[in-house]
């Protein structure tokens, strides 16, 4: 048994096991509150700041487009998007039928929304409505305490306040798709996420690492159900979880004049078809308008199922721009192009003459003209003024396709213009070399005989028929079009400059070219000229009609009538010209598809574009060449006046008296 001793012995040893397995636990709590509060102190308080702090991107706005003029065209306006946190959103139910009351929309839609976002961190918002109204965004706000989980964002969407003009130019942006993450980041060594909204298209899409800006974010203290309660200043943050100020993109001015495009867009109404305008001395564009076309602000807003079906359920396409994209054969406009290879070659001088009985035959084939009973004695400026396609049917019978595809090439035609828009195409000028590459069969003479004529395999751009009537204007020289005159940052600097380019220069004689100049003078200045009833009041312009075949005409429908033929057989129509004639400053092409005939489809587009711009840039020639144009008509009336007289005289005298009875 044990003694007195022995137990007290034992409770003591009892005793000091406890004290120290206290002292041990004591020590492990003050070891632990060390460690966490001192050892990892700023670490975890860094923490409790994040717990009721969320980071918030801050989207960076994408720079401004100007015209040349300074006007705005392309701006950056508020939008406001419903949006779900998963993370606060407690009864899940209740609240979403609460949001879709509000919204108007099926909770079944809100919950397929979220459904399909569910890889996404709980943390991460997820939009359910965009663009709602002013009143949706104040029902949420003032009642933010029914809809945890459940607040409004604040985004940037990009609006084009001349909406569909000149859309295609300007481009559109939108959410960047994830088949399209992996070829954008490797071409702009850019991290891209799902959700970020980059340029798709024309100026957007060419410039978009210069409009996009950078993102910031910032910190903003949340309550337990993740509702907003303060933003958080730079001040009260410890450093590394500052906010990040966004850096805005840069803006740019375009050498776009405005009243020329909105010109060049109404001038369009109703019809399939582009016009491009160029500054003959620099390269600049001054107007591209292609029609059918879009809102592209419908895609900054996140464009409907509706709005999208319309665009590409459009038979008409009207995504496509045809001023760049869309290629067609450039009809008798191509004329100028031929007489000047004739011309450089010695094939003939202005002096040459080619009786025109309406049609040419090449051996048993016969080649018409588009006046059934011909133009009978035709000189070189009576053939551009009249178009006479057997005058240059005679021509192609001296004069080779390699020969005629080395001037056309000269002048801009068969290659793309480098203008920096995306997806411009090259278009076609057909050698001998290229007819074997593509089929394996020689050239044939026939086949150059429709080709002088701009009818064929021959194929131009509007852009770059402009380019080549650019050409002929300013002695032979080839600038690079541009659109961009100048990229400036906010504070004003310069950071990129459109430089006007001289690509090269066509080896063509002034005669030659002046010559040529004279004949398209006449085109549109002679009562005979194929675009007299086009010419515009005060505007001296310079151009050729053409009418550019959609299929192979036979013999027997030539001289059909075009607008009787069902819609998608009918010709193009195609005018180029520029303007003044005495001292050239513009170009503009315009290609109307199934218009039928150049004169009376596209002749107009061009003559209101051209208009614009002497009123605008030449006023004071504009009145001058207006009041010389008021002589002339008055001479002409007053020379029809007298000619009426006269058979009417005439007429008077060759009647016989009436016998009186």
């Amino acid at each position: 048994m044990f003694g007195q001793d022995d137990l007290v012995k034992t409770h003591r040893t009892r005793a000091n096991i406890i004290g120290n397995l206290i002292l041990i636990c004591f020590g492990f709590i003050v070891a632990r509150l060390w460690f966490l509060q001192i050892y990892q102190g700023e670490k975890l308080y860094e923490w409790s700041l994040k717990n009721r702090l969320r980071k918030e991107v801050v989207k960076a706005p994408r720079g401004m487009v100007y015209t040349r003029n300074n006007q705005l065209i392309v701006d950056n306006v508020p939008r406001f998007d419903a949006v779900i946190t998963p993370q606060y959103l407690k009864d899940r139910d209740s609240t979403l039928k609460k949001l879709g009351s509000v919204l108007g929309m099926k909770v079944s839609s809100i919950k397929k929304i979220l459904n399909k976002n569910s890889y996404q961190p709980k943390y991460k918002a997820i939009i359910i409505k965009k663009n709602i109204s002013r009143q949706e965004v104040a029902l949420i706000e003032t009642e933010n305490a029914k809809y945890p989980g459940v607040s409004v964002e604040t985004f940037i969407s990009r609006e084009y306040l001349d909406q569909e003009t000149g859309a295609h130019a300007l481009g559109y942006i939108s959410e960047i798709r994830e088949s399209q993450l992996e070829r954008f980041q490797k071409r702009d060594n850019v991290f891209y996420k799902l959700g970020d909204f980059i340029g798709q298209f024309g100026l957007e899409e060419e410039f978009d690492l210069k409009l996009r800006g950078v993102d910031g974010f910032e910190f903003v203290e949340v309550d337990a159900l993740g509702r907003k309660k303060r933003h958080i200043g730079s001040e009260n943050f410890l450093s590394n979880i500052q906010n990040k100020a966004v850096i805005p993109g840069s803006n740019v001015r375009l050498t776009i004049d405005r009243d020329m495009q909105d010109s060049a867009y109404k001038a369009l109404e109703g019809k399939v078809g582009s016009v491009v305008a160029l500054d003959v001395k620099t390269g600049e564009i001054l107007a591209m308008v292609s029609r059918p076309s879009f809102d592209p602000s419908q895609f900054s807003r996140g464009i409907t199922t509706e709005y999208w079906q319309s665009l590409v359920g459009n038979e008409k396409n009207p995504l496509r721009d045809r001023s760049i994209q869309e290629h067609y054969p450039p009809g008798s406009t191509f004329k100028a192009v031929t007489a000047i290879a004739a011309l450089e070659e010695g094939v003939i001088d202005e002096n040459t003459e080619v009786n025109c009985l309406g049609r040419f035959k090449l051996g048993r084939r016969p080649f018409h003209c588009w006046k059934r009973g011909g133009h009978r004695k035709t000189k070189l400026k009576k053939a551009l003024r009249e178009s006479c396609n057997v005058y240059f049917y005679k021509i192609a019978t001296k004069m080779g396709i390699d020969t005629i595809a080395k001037y056309a090439m000269a002048l801009g035609l068969g290659k793309k213009t480098g203008v920096r828009l995306p997806r411009e195409i090259s278009g076609l000028i057909p050698t001998e070399e290229w007819k074997m590459k593509k089929s394996g069969v020689p050239w044939q003479v026939g086949e150059t005989l429709s080709c002088v004529i701009g009818q064929s395999y021959i194929l131009s751009t509007p852009l770059q028929l402009a380019l080549s009537y650019s050409a002929i204007a300013n002695g032979g020289k080839i600038y690079r079009p541009f659109l961009v005159k100048e990229v400036f940052s906010n504070s004003g600097d310069v950071l990129f400059k459109g430089n006007i380019e001289l690509k090269s220069e066509a080896k063509i004689s002034e005669k030659t070219l002046q010559l040529v100049r004279e004949g398209l003078f006449q085109v549109v200045n002679n009562r005979k000229g194929t675009a007299w009833y086009r010419r515009g009041r005060g505007i001296e312009m310079a151009g050729k009609t053409g009418t550019s075949q959609v299929l192979r005409l036979s013999a027997d429908s030539v001289y059909n009538k075009c607008e009787d033929l069902p819609y998608k057989e009918r010709r193009h129509g195609v005018f180029v010209a520029f303007a003044p004639y005495r001292d050239p400053k513009v170009a503009v092409a315009s290609v109307v598809e199934h218009g039928c005939h150049g004169s009376s489809a596209a002749a107009p587009v061009v003559e209101k574009v051209v208009t614009s711009y002497m009123k605008k840039y030449e006023p004071e020639l504009h009145e001058k060449i207006l009041a010389e144009d008021k002589a002339l008509y008055r001479r002409i009336y007053l020379e029809n006046k007298r000619k009426q007289e006269e058979q009417k005289k005439r007429e008077e005298a060759e009647t016989p008296a009436t016998a009186s009875i």
